[in-house]
Parts: C-alpha cells; structure tokens; sequence
C-alpha cells in the first residue's frame, strides 16, 4: 500500500462514531483571558465564581474554534482544572490533594508539589465534573468528549504514606472501591448525555520504562504484578459501559511544558493493553523515537477497537509534512488494517494550565492538519 492508494475519496471508511478519523486528546492551550482569571484566583483578587464567569465565555470560543476546523467532537479543553488527573481525583469522596517535599520530575523540570491522599472511603457522588460535561453538552453541535483521568493513575502515582491511617490496609486495598467508584462515574455520565468518555493513562507508558518502573518499585509498588491488578481494575470500572457508549483510552509518556517522562516502546504491555483491556480506542503517542516502532500493535484484535495513532507532536509549534504523517500511517497499516486506525496529536496541549511550548493558532494548525489528513486517508 503506497501513500497514494491510501486516499480514500469515496467516504467508505469515515466513521460517524468515535473515536473519529481525526480526533484529539483533551486538553487546549488556555486562553489568555483565562489565564489572567485564574492568576487573579491564586491571589485571591476575585471569587470562584468570577473565575466561572470567564470559564463560561472562553470554553464556547474554543468549542466553536474545533467545529470550525472540521473536528467531529469537542472537549472543554480541561479549561476549568488545573491538571488533567488531580483535579478530578481530590473531587472523589474520600480522597484528597496535599502539598508534599516534592513535585513530578520531568526531564528539566518539575511539577508542583503535590500528592493524592486517600482519607475515607473512595467513592463518586455529586461529582462537580459532572456539571462540567454538562455545559459542554450544552454548547456544542458536534460529539461531547469528556475525559477523566484512570483509576490506575491514582494508584501508580501513590506515595508511600498516601493512605490515612484506618482507611484501608494499604495501597493495595483500595482497588476494589476505586473500581466501584468508576463504575458509579461511567453511569453518571452517560446519564447526563455522555457518550464518548476517555480514560486518561500515564501508568501503562510508564510500565514500558525500565526507569520508571524502578522509582515505582522505590514507592513500594508491587511492579511485578501491576499489569494484571491496572487491567482487572479497568475491565471493572468498563462493566458499567453501556453498549451505545464509547470509552477509549489516551496512553501519555508525560507532558509538561513540552517535556516528557517516560521512553520505551509498547511491547511489554502490549498484550494486556490492547488484548485485555476492554476499551473501544487507544490514543498512542508516535511522535518521537522514545515510543519505538509499531509493531506492538499485533496485538490489537481484528474488532472494532480502533488505534489513533499520535504522530502529530503536541509539544511544538512546528508543523509536520503531510506527507511524512501519510507515511507513517502507511507504516502502522502494514500492522493494524487501515480501518481500525485514526489520526490525533500525541497527546493534549495544556496537560496543565501552564500549557505545552506553542502558540495557539499553531495548536489549531496542528488540530486542522489532522482533519485535513484524515479526509484525504479514510474519506
């Protein structure tokens, strides 16, 4: 198959249901009225609901900007959290966000200090994400994604003393409730119109890293057994899906200011990943040499699960060739048949507020590219 008889005028593979052809992770640069308010908000100079104010009038600029362009879903792009998983772990009964000795290192960089801490009970109710959603539901035309971060991420991301004391024995204990509270977060979703919801994931990629998997086995996780435990959890949590909801999963190698954690290619989870685990999509980064080759993606069953390949970095401003992106689905169709691939950006571009190294209309550049690309692929 040549990049040429790839192009697919006739329309025959489109999809009307996602994950879509081009499609993207989540999170978008925030605004610059936006930034400015949550400044603000740090200083105290205006009250939470100000700051909601400027959230409801910036997230309908972005919304119309991913219709505009083509996309055939819209996020909120994570504009009223601050990361893309703390946010919505310390929203769950039971846990909490605390400040710590130290942050995330990244590769020159690290993040702010802060840490799960688990002090009841893990459970959802009256999650305020949920209210989230629903303005985004509200405003938008094309297909509402919504995207959470994984139950194996507060689990792998646990320090050693994360647990209170009476809670539960140990880290190890809570996964019976997290997978419970999930279940009660895939119903609440949908029950509010969510049908497209995403499972945000840094554990998987960080078990493909020898390094990681180290500092994990420091903490005092159980790394030998991690991969049966994450995917017993999430097939749990999916036992809540209904059939006309679609639940994918975004695999990120870190994302901070542009910069990343974790090298190493899928092979060691590739197997339990996409054989094992019952999501309908995988969002893969392939936008550097650290993810290796495709050829892990034997593994995906000949089903209806669709990998979308990230090959479009999100981490800088400069635009790729279309040609090469071409070419490297070419590439990952020599693995996976061409039907069951799509298209998206390695992963979101303001994976925190502070946002990757680019500008916004290079963001929307990269963000058309994809849609521009994927017409010319699949129809």
């Amino acid at each position: 198959m040549t990049v040429t008889d790839m192009q697919n005028p006739s329309g025959a593979m489109a999809r009307k249901m996602p994950p879509f052809r081009a499609d993207h992770v989540g999170s978008l640069l925030r605004s610059k009225p936006l930034k400015e308010a949550r400044a603000r908000r740090e200083k105290g100079e205006i009250t939470a609901a100000q700051l909601k104010e400027v959230e409801d009038r910036e997230i309908p600029k972005i919304i119309a900007k991913q219709e505009e362009i083509g996309l055939q879903l819209a996020t909120d792009g994570e504009f009223r959290r601050s990361w893309w998983h703390f946010d919505y772990f310390g929203m769950l009964d039971g846990v909490e966000i605390v400040d710590i000795d130290h942050g995330i290192q990244f590769k020159g960089v690290e993040t702010k200090p802060r840490a799960v801490k688990v002090t009841g009970k893990i459970g959802f109710s009256n999650h305020p994400m949920l209210e989230h959603f629903k303005f985004l539901k509200a405003h938008t035309k094309v297909m509402p994604k919504m995207t959470v971060p994984s139950p194996t991420v507060m689990h792998f991301r646990m320090e050693p003393n994360a647990i209170a004391t009476g809670v539960y024995k140990n880290r190890d204990a809570i996964f019976e409730d997290l997978a419970a509270a999930y279940q009660k977060a895939v119903k609440a979703f949908y029950d509010a119109g969510c049908r497209y919801l995403q499972f945000d994931d840094t554990a998987w990629a960080y078990l493909c890293s020898h390094d990681e998997l180290k500092k994990a086995k420091a903490r005092g996780l159980d790394v030998d057994h991690l991969q049966d435990t994450y995917t017993w959890t999430i097939n749990k949590a999916l036992e809540a899906k209904p059939a006309d909801m679609v639940i994918t999963t975004h695999v990120c190698r870190g994302n901070f200011r542009s910069t990343w954690i974790s090298s190493g290619g899928y092979e060691p989870v590739a197997q339990n990943l996409l054989m094992k685990c019952n999501y309908d999509g995988y969002f893969l980064e392939y936008d550097s040499e650290r993810a290796g080759g495709f050829e892990p993606l034997r593994f995906l069953p000949k089903s209806k699960k669709i990998v979308v390949i990230g090959v479009v970095t999100s981490k800088t401003g400069k635009l790729e060739n279309p040609t090469d992106i071409k070419r490297r689905i070419e590439e990952a169709a020599k693995i996976v048949p061409l039907e069951q691939l799509a298209l998206s950006a390695q992963c979101g571009f303001a994976s925190t507020e502070e946002g990757n190294v680019l500008a916004e209309e290079e963001q929307w550049a990269k963000l058309k590219m994809c849609v521009d690309i994927s017409r010319e692929v699949w129809g």
